[in-house]
């Protein structure tokens, strides 16, 4: 059997950008790029659908990795339980990346699990015979106008993006960036799907080559 997919793709910079390491605790450090779940949320932020499955394939640096020490009040709920009380929050430290510029590469292939989908998403799947290319045609539709979901963040709410969008002829890809290892990366909390439990995935021994790093390929879950 055949898997139809349908490509997408699109450009993204900003300021600021955290994709936190998750072994760095409570000072955050960043990956040098994208993680595989941040990359599905940013093009989710566009157009979501639980009908659809987005896939990641690759990002493109456009821009130096620079880290830069970053410094913020925390007040969400994993403060102490007198802090919450009080009132107080506490100065967050974690190691960002600036100025960053990325082209981001997905596929998108129909949601094969039914069971789980809410009922808007049923009818949507009952009037389209192909729900990837109808997802592809909204999604280059809505970039092209600038419109989202949701508004697109690099990592964490507060590092909106200054550019999202199509790709730009101007913006190259750093092919002369130096090999960058990551022994291990998180992929995804979620691995197993829309309204499934938490099940952590890791990709190890990853490669930043030529300004590109390419996302393994696995096995279908859905």
């Amino acid at each position: 059997m055949v898997r139809l997919s349908y490509p997408i793709e699109m450009e993204i910079a900003g300021d600021t950008a955290i994709w936190t390491r998750p072994d760095t605790g409570d000072c955050p450090v960043s990956y040098p790029a994208p993680t595989y779940s941040a990359v599905k949320a940013i093009f989710e932020s566009v157009l979501w659908g639980p009908d659809i499955e987005i896939i990641p394939q690759k990002v493109e640096l456009c821009a130096p990795v620079q880290y830069h020490s970053y410094c913020t009040n925390y007040g969400g709920p994993l403060r102490s339980s007198a802090s919450i009380k009080a009132g107080n929050n506490y100065q967050l430290y974690s190691t960002v990346l600036i100025d960053v510029c990325y082209k981001l590469y997905a596929e998108v292939i129909p949601n094969h699990r039914k069971d789980n989908l809410p009922k808007s998403a049923l009818q949507w799947d009952k009037k389209t015979s192909s729900p990837g290319h109808a997802y592809q045609s909204i999604f280059q539709r809505r970039l092209k106008r600038g419109q989202s979901y949701s508004i697109p963040v690099l990592g964490w709410r507060e590092f909106t993006p200054s550019y999202f969008g199509q790709m730009r002829n101007t913006t190259t890809v750093l092919d002369n960036l130096p090999d960058i290892v990551i022994p291990s990366m998180l992929r995804q909390v979620f691995s197993n799907g829309y309204q499934t439990q938490v099940s952590y995935v890791y990709d190890n021994d990853l490669i930043i080559q030529g300004g590109v790093l390419k996302y393994p390929k696995r096995g279908c879950q859905l």
